[in-house]
């Protein structure tokens, strides 16, 4: 049997994540002690894929820098650079190019910025068993207008793709995993900017193709937004969702090599402490991702909040729900809170901020 192929989608500038996007994409920036991908290819390749082409666009350099040739991981890795951006349908009609598989052979599609727990062998062998031209994971949100709303009759095909619809039919919405059939990628027009979301599958169910959604509760998440990305990888850590590329047992804290945290601090709720980076004694870190080199001075709170590359935040500060851009310094007595957001390099001195969206 031929090796099994997949698509990841990794071409988008992630602008809801800035600053932390400003210079790495979304893709790579670290998640529970590794690259955010490391989860994805350890999950495909536990699910036989062994051959990978990567989408790529925004920063395209730098996830060969990050990964190579897959080999450490399992797997061959290729790379293919939209020059401008084609949309989800051309991304993978342009990375197609790559893929060695014949017409009829399935190929995964992946998303670079989900975080899932679902069968993707089981998803294949649905897919290869019923014939299907796509098929889609589905999984249900409490709020299914802020995605693909995909309803489905009783045997499990898709009737209708309604791309964030204000009126969903159903909250059972797609997850960002899709098996196609090679053949159906081919007929996407080349070099041309195409969505799946809003042309393809839309164009497959009206032309009366077998359209499948295969649905199912295991654990999901779309790491977009900092709240999230932050949730993502306090699950990885505390082993909500397992994943082979941990560097580390699961547990209540992940500390990465040269992390010196005092035993007077209390580091806890799935948080990450980078390389190298300090947390002194009476600091107190819940549920955070503290980037390499940074320092938590005596006395302060980080809570639910990313702390950048080589940042400081200084004795009596308070972060709740914040992120603090590589290199930034938050001085003492700063209380930043709900989504609040501080560039790359920023210094608040000392009492500087009680509340802020963004410095």
């Amino acid at each position: 049997m031929p090796e099994l192929e997949a698509i990841l989608l990794v071409g988008g500038q992630g602008t809801r994540l800035r600053p932390l996007t400003l210079g790495t994409p979304k893709p790579l920036l670290p998640t529970a002690g590794v690259p955010f991908l490391a989860h994805q290819l350890a999950q495909a390749r536990a699910a036989g894929v062994r051959r990978i082409v990567f989408a790529t666009s925004y920063r395209a350099e730098m996830f060969r820098e990050a990964f190579g040739d897959g080999s450490r991981f399992g797997l061959t890795l290729e790379y293919m650079t939209e020059e401008t951006p084609l949309g989800t349908g051309g991304a993978i009609r342009n990375a197609a190019e790559a893929l060695t598989c014949g017409p009829d052979a399935p190929v995964v599609v992946l998303n670079g910025d989900i975080l899932s727990g679902h069968d993707i062998a089981d998803q294949v062998a649905w897919h290869v068993g019923r014939g299907a031209a796509v098929t889609l994971h589905l999984t249900e949100v409490d709020d299914p207008s802020r995605f693909g709303c995909v309803p489905t009759d009783d045997e499990g095909r898709v009737t209708a793709f309604l791309e964030k619809t204000p009126n969903p039919v159903t909250n059972r919405i797609n997850a960002g995993c899709y098996v196609f059939t090679r053949s159906v990628i081919d007929s996407i027009p080349e070099g041309e900017v195409v969505s799946v979301e809003r042309e393809t599958f839309p164009g497959l169910i009206e032309a009366g193709a077998l359209v499948l959604g295969y649905a199912d509760a295991s654990y999901w998440l779309d790491v977009g937004t900092p709240a999230a990305f932050v949730k993502g990888s306090r699950d990885l850590v505390l082993g909500r969702l397992a994943s082979p590329a941990l560097p580390g047992p699961a547990g209540d804290l992940l500390a990465l090599p040269g992390a010196v945290i005092s035993p007077e601090a209390k580091v806890a709720e799935g948080a990450t402490v980078g390389a190298r980076a300090v947390v002194e004694a009476g600091a107190k870190v819940t549920g955070s991702v503290l980037g390499d080199d940074c320092v938590i001075e005596a006395g302060a709170i980080v809570a639910d909040s990313v702390v950048g590359t080589g940042a400081r935040v200084a004795s009596g500060a308070v972060l709740r729900d914040a992120v603090i851009g590589d290199g930034a310094v938050i001085g003492p007595g700063n209380e930043l809170l709900a989504g609040s957001r501080v560039w790359p390099g920023v210094v608040l001195p000392e009492c500087a901020v009680r509340f802020s969206s963004d410095v």
